[in-house]
């Protein structure tokens, strides 16, 4: 029998210690260190396959002898995981999609993987039961003949599955229920699931075949288990959204086949979730009447251009110390925008309160959208509509000068497409842009002065 120890491992980031520490070295993190069995005399590990007489050894080969073969990606019928994932599935990844619980993670996958016509798909739960992933599928109302369910938590017994169905595609969920017998600890620690995920990574390589790993996060939002788990992956999507809008924000945090600022949406209905084609349509509320302290800003999120709706209350000061919140958007850059205002504009903003809000619970970095923030805030503070049919895309600077941002074209077509009739961009946009091709009338402004007399008068 193989002598067993124990270690103290850290649970935010993996680190091994032979005693218990009460501030991770590594990471930073305070009690985080658990104790865990580790076996001494290491097995094999890593290997998906019963038999061993396929492994060859590798040896090293120059860049020139190295063939290649463009391979097909794998489309689904969601249009929206295509494009986060850069094109379709790419045979032989392993993609991690993390998210909160109850955000629909389940539900995303299972959908997948009904919709997958022609391949064979086996989806293993270690966290419901047949007969619940049944009730789902119902109620999701997909056929799925080529979806196969088993219901297992030991990698060994899912490795003996897979060699004799030899599936076309992989979902787990989740990868913390999974448990290996090399490794001695429970399951979801950082020794079970860094081994795990080894073992699929292996797989995956080997066989060429896609596995999706579905990942539970932390309190603070991250992802559960090692820092390592995310390196080892080759992609990881965060499934995002509050539990009470309808809206789910599918983005690209890591991707090695594809670019990392891409954005589904979908929309939680009864039957499932149904993809956002035109986000911006449902980003903008459709308000009977102007109101002041709500504007319009072109964003970016990829290579995927929005337009979303900015709203602002700017109300006088009545306890002391004036509150500064925003929800989507960065608390220290609305203030360096307020400073500007109160700097560069004239505007009293010091004894106000200032609350921003980004609709539809998208959280946005793009500066494109500082001049629609500047507009809104000022249409509040002198309690000024702006009409409906004008939008924003400009960065606000320092020197209270309008400055320009990439990819204009895309942001005024996507404005010109949902009907818009006027869009105020910097004066130094328009340099080589032509405006013939535009039913949009397109404004410029090189200072923020210009286009507040110019919107609201």
């Amino acid at each position: 029998m193989a002598k067993v120890r124990s270690a103290y491992l850290c649970q935010t980031c993996g680190h091994q210690s032979p005693k218990w520490l009460g501030r991770c070295p590594s990471c930073g993190e305070w009690n985080t260190f658990v104790e865990e069995l580790i076996q001494k005399e290491e097995k094999e590990k890593g290997t998906w396959r019963v038999d061993t007489a396929q492994k060859t050894t590798a040896r090293p080969k120059a860049l020139p002898e190295i063939t290649y073969q463009d391979q097909h990606r794998i489309l689904t019928r969601d249009a929206e995981l295509n494009r986060v994932l850069g094109g379709g599935i790419v045979p032989g990844s392993l993609v991690l999609v993390g998210g909160e619980p109850g955000i629909g993670k389940s539900t995303l996958m299972l959908q997948i993987a009904l919709q997958l016509d022609g391949r064979k798909v086996l989806y293993v739960s270690g966290e419901e039961s047949e007969q619940q992933i049944k009730m789902r599928a119902e109620r999701l109302g997909i056929g799925g003949e080529n979806c196969f369910i088993l219901t297992e938590t030991t990698t060994q017994n899912i490795f003996k599955q897979i060699e004799s169905f030899e599936p076309d595609l992989l979902v787990i969920d989740s990868i913390q229920t999974l448990q290996s017998t090399y490794i001695e600890s429970a399951a979801g620690s950082v020794s079970q699931v860094r081994e795990c995920t080894a073992e699929l990574l292996k797989y995956a390589k080997e066989s060429g075949t896609p596995v999706f790993l579905i990942g539970h996060i932390t309190k603070e939002g991250t992802l559960a288990g090692p820092k390592v788990l995310e390196h080892m992956v080759d992609t990881v999507l965060q499934f995002e959204g509050d539990r009470h809008l309808a809206y789910r924000i599918l983005r690209t945090t890591k991707n090695r086949f594809g670019s990392t600022s891409e954005l589904g949406i979908y929309e939680m209905v009864g039957s499932g979730l149904r993809e956002v084609s035109n986000p911006s349509e449902i980003l903008i509320s459709q308000r009977e009447e102007a109101l002041s302290g709500i504007t319009i800003g072109a964003m970016l999120e990829g290579n995927r251009p929005l337009l979303i709706e900015i709203q602002s209350l700017v109300s006088v000061a009545n306890y002391g110390t004036p509150q500064r919140s925003s929800t989507g958007f960065d608390a220290k850059r609305l203030n360096m925008l307020l400073a500007v205002l109160e700097k560069r504009g004239g505007f009293r903003l010091g004894t106000q309160d200032v609350f921003l809000n980004i609709a539809g619970g998208l959280k946005v970095e793009d500066p494109a959208i500082d001049l629609a923030v500047c507009a809104s805030i000022v249409s509040s503070y002198d309690d000024v509509s702006i009409r409906n049919s004008v939008c924003f895309a400009a960065e606000v600077g320092l020197g209270g000068e309008v400055r320009a941002v990439n990819r204009i074209e895309n942001r005024i077509s996507e404005a010109e497409k949902l009907g818009f009739k006027e869009i105020w961009i910097s004066k130094y946009n328009t340099k080589g842009l032509n405006l013939a091709g535009y039913t949009i009338q397109v404004r410029s402004a090189a200072k923020l002065e210009d286009v507040f007399s110019g919107v609201m008068g």
